[in-house]
């Protein structure tokens, strides 16, 4: 799994726990809604740190806990 498809799916997760639909999600965190769009319908598979944070904001989380999950346990290399 890439690093972008782990964020997707860690966005879609925490919505999920949260009982967050993505259009609440941009309103509680200042992310444009064609932003979290692009990230979750995986056009975007390169969400700045700054976005991240963002939502993490938003979710009331830390940047650490966001990325605290297996999701990244086990990415693919980057660099080819």
């Amino acid at each position: 799994m890439t690093v972008g498809e782990a964020v997707k799916k860690r966005i879609l997760q925490l919505c999920a726990e949260n009982d967050l639909s993505i259009n609440k999600l941009c309103t509680i965190s200042g992310v444009t809604q064609s932003t979290v769009n692009n990230i979750v319908s995986g056009r975007n598979n390169s969400a700045t740190v700054a976005t991240v944070k963002k939502l993490c904001d938003g979710l009331e989380m830390s940047v650490r806990d966001f990325f605290d999950d297996p999701l990244f346990d086990s990415l693919e290399q980057e660099i080819k």
